[in-house]
């Protein structure tokens, strides 16, 4: 076929892809994107990051799904309760170590079984620590979950909170070793025995059955996880070849986890103030419905978090390339929240609807505004990794602070004229009001973009 017969039957140009059984530019720049990807570890890594953290929540949500259809109302609340205290104080008790891991693993070369259950070990314990004085304090804080003091369910839930610490280090420790392949098939196996065992427990009509298929698929994700961690990972990371610095003293990884750690509790706050906030201007229907659209919409940002695991392990392991791997992700990470944020946005009320009408009519424009923020947060974010990378503590404490700053005063001046809309909007504003200077000052935050065919200069040595 001639050229000019190709552009009378196509009705396009030559040089413009059409519908007529030629490849779009769309398929063709995601067809090189993707096989570009599975080249480069840090995007590749970021992928397979990404989607774990998409795939537990959806999963996360079926699990729960089933279980209101299986039992109780009753027997879901005091449940869900009694395991977002697990994960809550888990959370508290793991000191971020999990990061820590992503952060100082890649270098740790022969020291990274030490260092691995080192961390296992202070985690768990400060972690048991706390579920303890939960439980003595259960009567003033929670007397709903009054009956876990009883002595099984006591030791139990003890247990979980220690063993929940492990099974988020041991994501951090399968990052760091660059197997993020394996923590995707952590979380799906997770998701999924807790599903089939709760299913089971219901067909045999186990009281418990909630408490325990999460317990058991717990331990099992556990055990097998760091059956290879520690048989197969570990030891090959610890053989290979390594171009980053050995691990830094004991009191410097404890000041980044530290500065990290504080940085977490500013995230923590902003997403604790805020639904107090609402529940108190607008009562519980207000708060169920913006609790939905923070659910929706804060995925966008758990993904991209995520991702930025990856720049965090290739920084590491070859600081030179951490200006070029910044600029990467930055594109990345920013094209894939972009794909992702304009459908949420743009289907809001659709999506919403599944919940029923008053969730569509209330939160929709809630959940186009939080979703559309995610996408000047992959700035931030990216800048955020850099300094966990460069051990720059006052900028690891600093941008999240500035943020939860940002949103929860803004939230205040307009939430009781806007409503929900106004929450959304601060969302907005705030991670926009953070972005844009960030993105002005990132050539020399991240240093001159190497020319193209020149070596890159190894980094001088870090202060300390």
């Amino acid at each position: 076929m001639s050229a000019v017969d190709r552009r009378t039957r196509c009705a396009h140009p030559v040089e413009l892809p059409c519908q007529c059984g030629y490849p779009t530019l769309l398929q063709a720049e995601a067809r090189a994107l993707l096989a570009r990807s599975r080249r480069e570890p840090l995007l590749h890594n970021g992928h397979l990051l990404a989607a774990s953290s998409i795939l537990s929540a959806g999963l996360g949500s079926l699990f729960w799904i089933l279980a209101t259809r299986s039992y109780s109302a009753a027997d879901v609340g005091r449940s869900y309760a009694a395991l977002s205290a697990t994960m809550f104080l888990s959370t508290l008790g793991s000191l971020n170590l999990g990061d820590a891991l992503v952060r100082f693993v890649p270098t740790a070369g022969r020291r990274t079984r030490a260092l691995v259950l080192r961390s296992y070990l202070v985690s768990t314990t400060v972690s048991a620590v706390v579920a303890v004085a939960f439980l003595l304090l259960v009567p003033v804080v929670a007397p709903a979950l009054d009956e876990l003091r009883s002595p099984v369910l006591a030791v139990s839930f003890v247990a979980a909170t220690a063993g929940y610490s492990v099974f988020v280090l041991q994501d951090g420790a399968l990052t760091g070793v660059r197997r993020a392949g394996w923590v995707l098939g952590e979380n799906t196996l997770f998701a999924v025995a807790k599903a089939a065992l709760l299913a089971l427990c219901a067909a045999f009509a186990v009281g418990t059955g909630i408490l325990l298929s999460w317990a058991v698929a717990l331990v099992l994700a556990i055990v097998l996880t760091n059956a290879v961690l520690f048989r197969n990972a570990i030891p090959a990371h610890q053989a290979a070849p390594v171009d980053g610095r050995e691990p830094r003293p004991a009191e410097r990884i404890a000041r980044w986890t530290g500065a990290d750690y504080l940085g977490n509790l500013c995230t923590f706050a902003a997403a604790t103030v805020l639904p107090l906030m609402v529940l108190d201007r607008l009562g519980a229907d207000g708060s169920a419905y913006y609790s939905l659209a923070y659910v929706i919409a804060s995925t966008l940002y758990v993904a991209a978090f995520s991702m930025g695991h990856s720049l965090v392990v290739e920084g590491a392991r070859d600081p030179a390339r951490l200006g070029e791997h910044a600029r990467r992700l930055l594109r990345h990470s920013a094209l894939l929240v972009t794909a992702a944020a304009l459908p949420i946005a743009a289907a809001a009320p659709w999506i919403l609807d599944l919940f029923g009408p008053d969730y569509a009519a209330r939160g929709s424009t809630a959940l186009r505004l939080m979703a559309l923020s995610a996408i000047p947060n992959t700035v931030p974010n990216v800048v955020l990794q850099v300094a966990r990378v460069r051990r720059a503590l006052p900028w690891m404490i600093g941008i999240r602070l500035a943020f939860a700053t940002t949103v929860i005063a803004l939230t205040a001046v307009l939430l009781p004229a806007f409503g929900l809309t106004g929450i959304g909007a601060a969302w907005l504003i705030a991670e926009c009001a953070l972005a844009l200077p960030l993105l002005a000052a990132l050539p020399r935050l991240l240093g001159p973009a190497p020319a193209p065919g020149r070596p890159r200069p190894r980094p001088e040595e870090e202060p300390t």
